[in-house]
């Protein structure tokens, strides 16, 4: 058998979905783990307030242009392409080393109060950059030109 049969191939506008329902699921669940901590936080609207904050800044100077670059880079796949097509080798490699982060900050002893603050504001930043890849779904599947999603 071949390798090459077993390897899922989607249509290019797909990982725009599925790179989004990534950025969205990480984001959704940073902000659980962040909810469970600011409930027992002193200043919690303080918190959320900063991280609102930070979220807002780290999305418009920071994710926005991740988000485009790696729509450009899919615009410039072949139309049909492996699924996993949807993030490039430096962005698992980038995962990874999140993955890594997070589980060394869940279990160190820096005060959850801080963490809350991290975890929204990426959180907050990774749900609200997902928005792009969606609207280029979006703008595919109804033939308007690729990689733009302003």
């Amino acid at each position: 058998m071949n390798l090459n049969q077993l390897k899922p191939i989607v249509s290019r506008p797909w990982l725009f979905m599925l790179a989004g329902l990534m950025w969205t699921g990480v984001g959704l669940m940073l902000l659980w783990r962040a909810i469970g901590w600011l409930a027992a936080a002193p200043h919690m609207w303080l918190i959320v307030v900063a991280s609102t904050g930070i979220a807002l800044f780290s999305y418009r100077f920071m994710f926005t242009h991740t988000a485009r670059k790696n729509i450009l880079r899919l615009c410039a796949l072949p139309a049909r392409v492996s699924l996993f097509a949807f993030n490039s080798l430096q962005g698992y490699a980038i995962i990874v080393l999140m993955i890594a982060l997070g589980i060394t900050l869940r279990h160190s002893a820096i005060d959850r109060g801080i963490l809350a603050v991290v975890y929204t504001a990426m959180g907050g930043a990774l749900l609200l950059a997902s928005l792009h890849f969606y609207v280029q779904f979006w703008r595919v599947q109804t033939q308007a030109p690729p990689g733009t999603d302003e």
